[in-house]
């Protein structure tokens, strides 16, 4: 004989199942770091077209705090002696006075090598001495920031760049990069799937090519999605495996950057410039002098490098955009930071 469940009955379990069903679904949200915060988005392209930027409140916040830029030094007096009747072997700085030449030395301290101070890069029995990788580095990587703020102001405008900008007070760049050789088959052959399907932080952890990195940032492969031709010939054909390329790069730029497409690019018409954004134009820049960087003063330091600072191919550490921006569409979030610091200009310091 079947129980007599009356129709209040009914509805009394309808609502236990409701409540158990609100409990579950915000147990989940709260499980999953959910505050209640409102999204909000800010729009970078003409209305009706989905061209925004999505922004986290939370995410925004931890950017912020990751990017706090240390107070600058007191100005140096542009008086007195030279730095090279000062101090011994003097190769890169040649043009400032004693005291500017230690207010650089003494800010790159704190920029690159906080615990480590002079002695990271210096032997401190002999500040002359030229023993130290770091230091033929370091001069190198000082001629490099006076190329940037002088010559790509296309890309870096008035804000410009200091040793901070990568460092932040690192030894090595959280975000420099090697070839990436991919998997690789039991004969030890080089697997010949251009790395796709194999997600990592470059790519995005997507499917496509593992290292867009070394033939479109150092290399100089065309960057191209839609071919100008009927069939893909050169220059202006875009083959398959251009295409994934492209697309693999373009996703490292919005990761590093912390974007999305539309932040340069008009999703109706990716390659039409007309209808791009002016940051697609100031990208285009970076992506010449991230080349320029690489192939003028990264990778041929590779000889002056120890083993153990090379890739798993013995090549030299690079950048990408990630090494300045890391996550933050500026890097430092736009803090002019070379206003500070004359010296680094790639002119005499007033």
């Amino acid at each position: 004989m079947k129980p007599d469940i009356t129709l209040p009955k009914y509805l009394a379990l309808g609502y236990l199942a409701v409540v158990i069903g609100v409990l579950t679904t915000v147990s989940v949200f709260l499980a999953l770091g959910w505050t209640g915060e409102r999204i909000h988005a800010t729009q970078n392209g003409y209305r009706g077209t989905a061209m925004a930027q999505i922004q986290f409140p939370a995410a925004e916040r931890a950017l912020k705090a990751a990017n706090v830029v240390p107070e600058a030094l007191d100005p140096a007096s542009p008086d007195g002696d030279k730095a090279t009747d000062v101090y011994q072997n003097v190769q890169v700085l040649k043009d400032l006075r004693a005291e500017q030449f230690g207010r650089v030395m003494s800010s790159i301290t704190e920029w690159v090598s906080p615990d480590e101070g002079c002695a990271y890069c210096h032997n401190v029995e002999n500040m002359a001495d030229d023993s130290l990788y770091t230091k033929k580095v370091a001069r190198r990587m000082l001629e490099m920031t006076r190329h940037i703020n002088k010559d790509w102001k296309d890309h870096v405008a008035a804000t410009g760049v200091t040793c901070y900008t990568c460092h932040k007070g690192n030894p090595v760049p959280a975000n420099v990069w090697f070839a990436d050789p991919g998997p690789q088959k039991d004969a030890g052959v080089m697997a010949t799937n251009d790395g796709m399907t194999h997600p990592n932080k470059t790519n995005a952890s997507s499917s496509l090519p593992l290292d867009p990195l070394s033939p479109l940032l150092l290399g100089k492969e065309t960057i191209r999605v839609a071919g100008t031709t009927g069939l893909p010939a050169k220059p202006y054909g875009a083959s398959i495996q251009t295409t994934e390329r492209t697309y693999s790069l373009m996703m490292h730029m919005s990761t590093s950057l912390g974007v999305n497409c539309t932040f340069c690019h008009n999703s109706r018409s990716f390659s039409d410039w007309d209808q791009s954004t002016p940051q697609r134009v100031t990208a285009w820049h970076g992506i010449q002098m991230v080349r320029d960087l690489n192939t003028t003063y990264l990778d041929p330091l590779q000889p002056v490098y120890p083993p153990n600072r090379l890739g798993p191919l013995g090549d030299a550490p690079k950048v990408s955009c990630a090494t300045c921006h890391q996550g933050a569409n500026k890097p430092l979030l736009g803090a002019q930071m070379a206003k500070d610091y004359p010296e680094l200009g790639g002119v005499k310091a007033p």
